[in-house]
């Protein structure tokens, strides 16, 4: 056999054994007489020696080993003199008596260590080298207990795991296709799943009850750290339930990842309606591991997250805030020993294009409770100790105010603020863990793209029962039977329960702009399937690559998935996606310019 041990298991206690093992070539140093490689596999390293002194011809061929040469050698587990306590087998080493090269390799784009000199770009095309780094495989082998806990946990209650069809048609609303063309249907096209949505609820119409799916997503839009155009779900469906037995489940479910992968006990999650996370944090999908939430001045502008109206406490004078609707900010503790640098640095991170803010406002409260701020001409002490007080500042708290037209685009602005300024007073710890639900999302939301009403989830989302008459006289103010899990400020999963009744379901395409025949067309398998008694039924998806990379303290979903796609969506490895040449786009009734 190629090995007997592998390069990670040997200690002390195997000291005098005759072993074989089979590897790559970490490093080689020669020490005067004796040549000393480290030889590395997937379950650690172990070092060997070979000693001019007993077998020259051995110790002269090891001296021609480079970076990556895969090797077997046989020999003796011997107690080092020198001994490593930074890797588990550095108590031994092997006295190498034979060695066999079983590939030579050439020289690596890069070092193959835990500190690669390797920049995004090389490693990515040079994948399969990647993989071999220790921080690289470890994020592989904690998805593969992710997902094996996963489903241990959901077998435990009763889920049954199917595989729904990669070659879907084509459907409205959400994220762009990706399309198939079809060779056998000329001119006709399938399309790749942006999630098995309508065929897990038709898995309940079949009487499944409780369905699970780990399967591949497709998603054709702009990509950024947490998104990738195919991507990997933890899918769920039960029938004959209500929010609260989903919540429930899937808390349970959560609690079992983190005890069991992390040995972390989460607490029971609080739930916070989409509104006050809006209010409070400008964001669907807050992260709680720090205060710091928003402070409303003024708000002539009610919406969604807020319906009161919050009068000025700011007499006329500055016309910036004279002419916002809304006016809010954050209390940042501790931080009024702020620069004027480090404030003008903040200003401008704030004014970028992305988030577009006007201008910032600030107040130190001093040591003697008295406030110094950048509007001090405008407003007197007396004003500035009100805006103290609205706050709940004290000596030594940095304030910062934005303002602006529209309530909504300047809560997302504060939004951005409130994490940077977490993240610089070092309150974004990776390794603490906030959990909670939001729950009551709008059920629409207006897109300017399209000019009408578009599904803030998807079209199959039930109304809360008690906003089902707003359907008819006020369609936005309807709240969705939705709910998201958030961890640290992250999406990790979210669903719904689903419509059941296809009248109803037929009413919501309807607001959505679809005529009764494009519903039929679009949704018609669907919408009958409701006609044969489909049960009351909900769910929820988790991203599996989210989920992991939070547990690994990752910064990008990428650093999680074996083969992933850069920033424009493609596989540098792979070179894709490319050009077809004539006769496949000629068999697929494809009329495509070839480009050389």
């Amino acid at each position: 056999m190629f090995r007997t041990k592998t390069c990670g298991e040997l200690r002390l206690a195997n000291a005098g054994e005759q072993v074989t093992l089979a590897g790559w070539v970490q490093r080689a140093r020669k020490m005067g007489g004796m040549t000393f490689v480290d030889l590395r596999d997937r379950y650690g390293i172990t070092q060997l020696v070979f000693n001019a002194e007993t077998n020259a011809e051995l110790c002269e061929q090891s001296n021609h080993l480079g970076r990556e040469y895969v090797i077997q050698v046989t020999g003796t587990v011997n107690e080092r003199s020198a001994k490593n306590n930074k890797i588990p087998t550095g108590e031994i080493e092997i006295l190498v008596s034979s060695l066999n090269i079983l590939n030579t390799s050439d020289v690596p784009p890069f070092t193959i260590e835990d500190e690669s000199d390797g920049g995004d770009d090389i490693r990515m095309k040079y994948r399969y080298l990647d993989l071999r780094r220790n921080p690289v495989r470890k994020n592989l082998e904690l998805r593969h207990k992710f997902a094996f806990e996963v489903r241990r946990y959901l077998d435990s209650k009763g889920f049954l795991e199917i595989e729904t069809p990669v070659l879907v048609n084509s459907t409205p609303e959400g994220a762009r296709d990706f399309v198939v063309p079809s060779r056998m249907n000329p001119g006709q096209f399938y399309a790749l799943p942006q999630s098995p949505q309508t065929l897990k609820q038709l898995c309940m119409v079949a009487g499944i009850d409780r369905y699970f799916q780990i399967c591949k997503c497709f998603r054709d839009e702009d990509l950024r750290a947490d998104r990738q155009p195919e991507f990997t779900q933890i899918d769920c469906e039960m029938s004959f339930v209500e929010q609260e037995d989903i919540l429930q489940m899937f808390e349970g479910m959560s609690r079992h990842l983190f005890k069991t992968i992390l040995n972390i006990d989460i607490p029971t999650l609080p739930r916070m309606t989409w509104a006050d996370a809006m209010k409070n944090y400008g964001s669907d999908k807050p992260d709680t591991r720090f205060g710091m939430a928003f402070v409303e001045l003024k708000n002539n502008q009610p919406d969604n997250a807020s319906r009161e109206i919050v009068e000025s406490i700011f007499p006329e004078g500055f016309a910036v805030f004279d002419g916002a609707a809304y006016i809010g900010g954050i209390c940042c503790e501790g931080q009024a020993d702020y620069t004027r640098k480090q404030i003008e640095q903040l200003s401008e991170f704030m004014k970028r294009p992305k988030i577009g803010a006007k201008g910032l406002v600030y107040a130190r409260v001093a040591e003697d409770g008295s406030v110094k701020s950048s509007v001090d001409k405008f407003y007197s002490q007396e004003v500035l100790q009100q805006v103290k007080e609205k706050f709940g500042a004290k000596p030594g708290d940095l304030i910062l105010i934005l303002s602006g037209e529209d309530a909504m685009k300047v809560r997302k602005q504060l939004c951005e603020l409130r994490l940077e300024m977490g993240a610089r007073m070092g309150l974004r710890d990776k390794n603490k863990f906030s959990c909670l639900w939001v729950i009551d999302f709008p059920m629409y939301e207006w897109s300017d793209e399209e000019q009408r009403l578009m599904a803030m989830h998807h079209p199959f989302t039930s109304p809360k029962p008690e906003d089902i008459p707003l359907l008819d006289t006020d369609p936005a103010s309807v709240r969705a039977n939705a709910y998201d899990m958030v961890i640290n400020g992250v999406e990790v999963g979210g669903g719904s329960i689903r419509i059941h009744d296809a009248k109803l379901q037929q009413k919501i395409f309807e607001i959505l702009g679809f005529t009764p025949e494009q519903a039929q067309l679009k949704f018609g398998f669907l919408m009958n399937a409701f006609k044969f008694g489909a049960p009351p039924h909900g769910g929820l998806a988790y991203g599996l690559d989210r989920f992991v990379s939070l547990f690994a303290g990752l910064d990008s979903i990428r650093d999680c998935i074996a083969f992933p796609k850069n920033n424009s969506g493609r596989d540098v490895m792979l070179d894709a996606p490319g050009y077809l040449d004539q006769k496949q786009l000629d068999e697929l009734s494809l009329a495509i310019d070839i480009k050389e």
